[in-house]
Order: C-alpha cells, then structure tokens, then sequence
C-alpha cells in the first residue's frame, strides 16, 4: 500500500489538503472542461455539475481515501472503489482517462496550495492518487469482463407506464434482438439521451422487474429542481420517449445485491424513488422461495405519491414470511401509517440484513434505529441515487 515516507507525508498534509479539497476540486472540473469540454457535455452529470454535489462527492471521496490509508495502511477501503468502479463501469469510463484527470486534478491542487506544494508533497499524493486509480482500473476491468461490454447498446422501447404523476416505468428490448442478459436484483442501468441541445447525458435508474424477465424496465421519476435546475434527462424521458423510440443503454451494474442472505431474516427500507430496487429484490426473493422473514419498510408523501406501489405490496404478499409496513405523511390509508418512518414500534429479528435506499436523511436515520435495535453495521446495505455523499463522508 502507501509507502512509509509518504503515509507520513500525507498525514502531516492531509488537515490542509483537506481544508482546501472543495476549492481544489472547483479548479479541477473548471481545469478540466476547459480543456475537454466533451466530457461536461457527453460524459459528466450536468445537474450534478451545477448543483456542485459531484464536486462534493470527488473531493470526499479523496480525503476518505487518503485517510484510510493512513490509519489502516494494510487495508484497502474496497466497499468505496466498488460503488466508485460500478459507477464508473456503467459510465463506461477507461483507464487512458485517468491520466487526463491526474495532469488536471494535480495542477489545481498546485494552484490552490500554491508553495506548500513541495517536490515530497506531490510525490506522496500522486503516490494516493494512482494507489486509488490502479485500483479502480483493475476493478473496472473486471466488470468489463463479467459484462462482456463497455458500450451502451440501442434498446427500443416496448412499454411505457404512468406509475405516478411523477413517475413513468419503461419497458425495452434489446434493438437487435439478442436475447437479454440476467442481473442482480438492486442493479441499475445506465440511460444515454440525446438532448435538444446535442448533448448526450447518461443517468443511472434502478432495474425494477424481475431477474430473467425477457424485458428490462426501470422506473424514472421527474427531477423538479426548485433551488437547482430541473433534471434535464428525466424531464427529456417522461416529454419525448415513447413506445418505438430508441435509448441507449449500459449493462446492469452496482453492488447493491442480495448476497449472503440463505436463511437469513431481511429488511428492505425505502422512501421515495428509492422503493424501485427494493421491489426487484422482492421480485427475486418472491421467485427464489426466500422463507426467512422478510420485513418491508416503506415511506412516501401519500399513496398516490408510491410508485410501483401494486408490486410492492403484490411481491411481498408472495413471500411466506413477510410483514411491510408502509408510511405516508398525508392521505394514509387503514393499514398503513402516518408520517415519516418510524422502526420505534417495528421488531427487527436478531441476525437481520438490512437493505436502504433513499434520500440521505432517511437513510442515516433508518441506519441509526437499526443499530440501536441491534443490527450489525457491517450488515447494512444502502444505495445513493446521484453522488455518493454519504460515502465520501467517511461515515
């Protein structure tokens, strides 16, 4: 891992390093799209740019790395390069790229901590950088492999559903007619668009029905920005896709599967547009007789808010041992409860694994009440929709 000289480098840098991180990463992506302004219009979230949650994102992800390796030089944080390779495998990002971003990412942290960049400084956090990119790289490759492709592929849209007044579920089918490959319940796709301005923009979005269904669907919901822009590509997919349009999409990817889970009892908590994996995990957990007890949490503004909402109560109706209890802060029905979720009333049997999805508070919440009822925190799986914030925390 981290050579000695330079770990004790990067320990007496890494307070000012990380000080400044956010305005080294501004002057990065600012760096950056100047030179290859391609990668802002074809490859990088513009939202995500703008609201500045990736920029957020990187340069936590960097500090927590660099901070692992100094407090745990025989250990690599593998759950971070993971959920980083996955996104970047769906993005199909390639190794010749990591180069552009070192010359680019090195030369704002010279510019922002100006002298304190010394010949040893630079040597030790081009040590971290490539420590992290390897790493990634070989993870990515892996990926690659397992999937048997780097490019997104035509699909052509065979259904489209209006699940909510803010929600449409898409069907699609390879364009070619090769038959479509298994993924893992909890896995997303990447969805390429050409928008009106000529941009091409990618976005991720859960895979909601069944593995080894002869379709794919995933459910987009529409971004309605309020302080920040509205979500260019979900607005561009529920206005302008219909059935017999073309998008282009990745293989399935992420690591937000139902591993280890044979005889074990399960949660599987989510609010929001984060129900869409938790009903593919119900879907396979329904097929595969799962007779360990299942417990479904779900949270939402109101009934009518609760996309894919007839699934996930038909789903886990299907299991032998299922108990959901779903949450809606107005217009409750007799059954279900008002308000924000709650786990206080909620038994949660010893030995549970539990799986999130959501918006970060509800997430750090639910987490919270699990491990205060017992739960492991190794045996807590969540995914982010967007930038990983929460990972990069280091939390």
């Amino acid at each position: 891992m981290l050579s000695e000289q330079s770990a004790a480098t990067v320990r007496a840098t890494l307070p000012a390093v990380g000080a400044a991180i956010e305005r080294i990463t501004d002057r990065f992506y600012a760096r950056l799209f100047t030179a290859h302004p391609e990668l802002l219009r074809d490859l990088f979230n513009r939202g995500n740019q703008a609201s500045g949650a990736q920029k957020s994102a990187l340069a936590g992800s960097i500090a927590a790395f660099a901070g692992h390796l100094v407090e745990h030089p025989d250990e690599r944080p593998d759950v971070m390069l993971s959920r980083i390779a996955h996104k970047h495998a769906s993005l199909g990002v390639l190794p010749e790229q990591y180069p552009v971003v070192h010359e680019h990412l090195f030369a704002a942290i010279a510019e922002v901590l100006g002298d304190a960049v010394t010949a040893e400084v630079a040597e030790a956090w081009t040590e971290v950088y490539w420590l992290m990119a390897n790493a990634l790289i070989a993870i990515e490759k892996r990926l690659y492999e397992e999937s048997g492709s780097k490019e997104l592929h035509a699909w052509q849209v065979v259904g489209r559903e209006e699940e909510t007044a803010d929600v449409v579920t898409f069907r699609v089918r390879p364009a070619d007619g090769a038959p479509v490959r298994e993924f893992q319940a909890g896995q997303y796709v990447s969805v390429g668009v050409k928008l009106a301005d000529g941009a091409r923009q990618i976005r991720q979005y859960s895979l909601t029905g069944a593995p080894g269904e002869s379709v794919r669907r995933f459910s987009v919901k529409r971004v309605r920005g309020g302080a920040t822009p509205d979500g260019e590509v979900s607005h561009h997919l529920h206005a302008n896709v219909r059935v017999g349009d073309v998008l282009e999409l990745s293989e399935p990817y992420g690591d937000l599967v139902l591993d280890d889970i044979a005889g074990r009892p399960l949660l599987l908590a989510s609010a929001g547009i984060g129900v869409t994996p938790m009903v593919a995990m119900l879907a396979a957990l329904a097929a595969d007789g799962h007779d360990a007890p299942v417990t479904v949490v779900h949270g939402d503004r109101s009934p009518a808010d609760h996309a894919l909402r007839d699934d996930h109560r038909a789903y886990a109706g299907k299991l032998a041992d299922c108990a959901a209890h779903f949450f809606y802060e107005r217009d409750a029905e007799p059954g279900t409860r008002t308000g924000l979720v709650d786990l206080s009333g909620i038994p949660v049997t010893s030995g549970t694994r539990a799986y999130l999805c959501g918006p970060l508070p509800f997430m750090r919440a639910v987490r919270a009440q699990l491990i205060g009822k017992g739960v492991a925190p190794a045996d807590i799986h969540y995914e982010v929709f967007g930038p990983d914030l929460w990972l990069a925390s280091g939390n």
